[in-house]
Formats: structure tokens, C-alpha cells, sequence
């Protein structure tokens, strides 16, 4: 799916903040951009979705575009996020679900038995070509703005696909991965072979960056992450050449070294951790290595506060973020539905009137 003379077309962004940023390297302004900026907050994205579904916007090349393009136009960010779904790769692949409005996807038939295991279709990077085609679109309207492509990490998906659904305590999840260990990992192992295929294809396609997401792994014990889920995060990300590898999890404070030592090129802050508490985890856990590199984590709920306390918020964020290598202003997590776009925009011209 490799499309060499769209990716050569505009390939010549060394000097974007965000690829200097995320490279350890000092940018001429510091990179900024939000997690759900192509989304629900936007009014234009609420039009364009009114009578299309989730799933069918996702595999809409046109649409890809267009809603990944919104956010872009609007705010000034400095890298735009492939619109997409985590469970895009499964629902392509052949997995019986549907992501419903005010719930999340919702899988007909969860998968708790070796059976059910083994029979979990692969994913054919044919399967995903609409993704690959609204990126060649994109390529053609971003100019110099990099592109972020994005999947799930492998548990999260498991967690969707063992609890049928989002969950709050993933209970069946770790009662699978606890009592059926070998089970466990052959559900990630094919999970970890879809999420890396589906981020190759991007790849080569042409985005600039690619950012793993593991909503769901804050439920995790550090025991537990290293043991039974790391190893497969590990094994996407070392699957993936020529683009900074970002990954991000919620509520993964606990975690910050081993997600660094699968081999992210970046690691994802949420909110519950300053910057540099959060760069000095990274450092203990490969103390020879490179400074780390951060993205990250205002609080999503600061932006509805008073634009006073946002701006005091923003400067605090941007000033832990200097004991980093390298600094990516963003969210600790995705934007909420009500936040005023306009904030977003003055957000970003805040962050971009700072110094590096």
C-alpha cells in the first residue's frame, strides 16, 4: 500500500517542532497538540457526523480527511491526528462489534476461550485500505503539518473484547489473564500482530508519527503490566521503523519506566503526574539512555475553568516540561465535548508564544 511519490511529495519536514520535539532536539516554538482535537468539540466535525456512523466515517477516506483536516484549519495545532477508532482494525478485520453512541464499542460475542481465540481473524492490510487512502488525501492537504497515525495497544483491545464492552473493573479480563495465562498471551500475541499491521500500513501510507494508546492499562499492578502486558506492547512498537513512536496510557502514573522500556520513542503523561516527576520515573528506568522525551497532560477539565486559571495551568505544564529531552504540549487525556474550540485556539497560541 506503499504510495512513494505521495509520501516523497512532502516528505521534507525536519524542521517541524513536532519531529524536532519528539527527536530530543530543541524546536523553534514548542509543539502543541490535543488528543480528540478532530472531535467532538468541534461543531463542524457534530455536522459532518450527524447521519454517519462512527465506524463508517472511519473507512470514508474523504471523511478521514476532511474531520483529521478541522482541528488543523481551526487551531493552528502543530500535528494533525489520523481520525480513526482503536477497534477500527478489529471491525475490519472481521470482529463482530459496533461503537454505540454514549456507551463505546460494544463486541456481539466476547472472547474468553481458547476457541474464541483461535478464532479471531487476522487483519489483511487490504482490509484497512480506506484508512490508507484518507491518509494519501491528507498527505496532499497538510503541507508542512505532520500526521500522527494511531492504534490500540494490545490489552486495551483484549479488555474491549474478554468484558464485551468498556468496563470499569476489567474483571474478566484478569481473571482471564490471571487464571489462563497461556490463553492470555496468545490472545495478545494475535493482538499485538493486528495492531502492528494496522500501524505499518499507516506507515507506509505516509504519517509522520505514530502514537499507541493503552486506555486501559492504568488497571493494571506494575507486576501485572510487566509480566503479562508489556512484552506485547514491546512487540508492536519494535515492529515499527522510520517514525517516532509515541504511547500513551490513562491513569498509567505507576507505570511511566516499563511503558518507556517497550521502546517508545515518546511516552504520553496524563494529568495525575507533573512533567517532571513524571521525566524523573522515566530516567531511573533506563538510566544510560537518552533524556526522555514527554507529551503531555493539562488536565482536560482545566480548559472549561476561567481562561486565567488555564493560562497559570498551561505555563505550569510547559515549565515541568522543561526537565525533559524533549517536551510535546498536549492533554493527559482526550478533549471533552464541551469545551469552548476558541479556548483550544488560544491555548495553542499561549504554548506557541512560549520559549522552547
Amino acid at each position: 500500500m506503499t504510495n512513494p511519490s505521495l509520501a516523497a511529495a512532502r516528505r521534507d519536514l525536519a524542521s517541524a517542532p513536532l519531529l524536532v520535539a519528539a527527536a530530543g532536539g530543541v524546536p523553534d516554538r514548542i509543539p502543541v497538540w490535543f488528543m480528540r482535537q478532530a472531535g467532538r468539540s468541534l461543531p463542524e466535525y457534530r455536522a459532518l457526523r450527524a447521519d454517519r456512523s462512527m465506524l463508517s466515517a472511519c473507512l470514508d477516506p474523504d471523511l478521514v480527511c476532511e474531520i483529521t483536516m478541522q482541528p488543523v484549519r481551526r487551531h493552528g495545532v502543530d500535528a494533525a491526528i489520523l481520525f480513526s477508532d482503536i477497534v477500527v482494525p478489529l471491525y475490519a478485520a472481521g470482529v463482530d462489534l459496533d461503537i454505540v453512541p454514549g456507551t463505546g464499542p460494544v463486541v456481539a460475542r466476547p472472547v474468553r476461550t481458547p476457541a474464541d481465540v483461535d478464532a479471531l481473524p487476522t487483519l489483511a492490510p487490504e482490509a484497512v485500505r480506506p484508512v490508507a487512502d484518507g491518509i494519501g488525501l491528507l498527505l496532499r492537504a497538510l503541507g508542512d503539518t505532520p500526521l500522527i497515525g494511531f492504534a490500540g495497544a494490545p490489552f486495551t483491545l483484549a479488555s474491549y473484547l474478554i468484558e464485551g464492552g468498556p468496563s470499569r473493573h476489567h474483571e474478566h479480563t484478569k481473571a482471564l489473564m490471571h487464571s489462563d495465562p497461556r490463553t492470555w498471551h496468545a490472545l495478545l500475541a494475535k493482538l499485538a500482530g493486528l495492531t502492528r499491521t494496522f500501524l505499518q500500513v499507516q506507515i507506509a501510507a505516509g504519517v509522520d508519527a505514530v502514537q499507541m494508546f493503552d486506555s486501559w492499562a492504568g488497571a493494571l499492578s506494575q507486576k501485572d503490566y510487566v509480566e503479562l502486558v508489556q512484552p506485547h506492547s514491546a512487540s508492536v512498537l519494535s515492529g515499527l521503523d522510520g517514525v517516532p513512536r509515541i504511547h500513551f496510557g490513562v491513569g498509567t502514573g505507576e507505570l511511566l519506566g516499563a511503558m518507556r522500556s517497550a521502546g517508545a520513542d515518546v511516552v504520553g503523561v496524563d494529568w495525575r503526574v507533573p512533567l517532571d516527576e513524571a521525566v524523573r520515573r522515566l530516567r531511573a528506568a533506563v538510566p544510560d539512555g537518552p533524556a526522555p522525551v514527554v507529551q503531555g497532560n493539562l488536565d482536560p477539565a482545566i480548559l472549561l475553568a476561567d481562561f486565567g486559571v488555564i493560562e497559570r495551568e498551561v505555563r505550569r505544564v510547559v515549565a515541568e516540561g522543561r526537565a525533559a529531552g524533549g517536551h510535546i504540549f498536549n492533554l493527559g487525556h482526550g478533549v471533552l465535548p464541551d469545551t469552548d474550540p476558541d479556548v483550544l485556539t488560544r491555548v495553542v497560541e499561549l504554548v506557541h508564544g512560549m520559549r522552547p
